[in-house]
């Protein structure tokens, strides 16, 4: 249930997140998200981040804003949590996938309650993790280019 996307003909460029999520946009407003460790461009005007903080929490109605913003990150890491979970963060530990080998174990998620984790790896690579079987199938039948991660070297 863990992904990586290294082209595609479906994405304008692979850190897009609003073009990575697409498949799973009817599941977007179950979930607050956490974003950390970016560095991007463009978008950002309208969208409720800054890429000077070190990591945000957002409603799903914020995070809309972010992939209506169609932002590129060149490097960083979003984390979907249930809304009904108390999102609790080390702010001496954050998520981020800029020299992080963790992003690269199949199965490994940077938060325990996450249950959709995208790591965006310096403009080149996507890699898309879950927990749960629905959520990875409805991303791989729209991405079917997506490689298993434990497949990829």
């Amino acid at each position: 249930m863990n992904w990586i996307i290294h082209q595609s003909d479906k994405l304008e460029f692979l850190t897009y997140l609003d073009e990575i999520l697409k498949p799973l946009d009817e599941y977007i407003d179950g979930y607050n998200w956490v974003i950390s460790g970016i560095d991007g461009g463009g978008g950002i005007e309208n969208a409720p981040i800054d890429y000077e903080q070190k990591y945000f929490i957002l409603t799903a109605g914020e995070f809309r804003k972010v992939l209506h913003g169609h932002i590129q990150l060149y490097w960083g890491t979003i984390i979907a949590i249930p809304v009904a979970m108390e999102i609790k963060i080390d702010e001496k530990n954050l998520p981020y996938s800029e020299g992080n080998e963790l992003i690269w174990q199949n199965g490994h998620l940077q938060c325990p309650d996450a249950e959709i984790e995208v790591d965006c790896f310096d403009s080149a690579y996507t890699i898309v993790k879950f927990t749960r079987e629905i959520l990875s199938e409805k991303f791989k039948s729209y991405f079917d280019e997506a490689i298993p991660l434990e497949e990829f070297d």
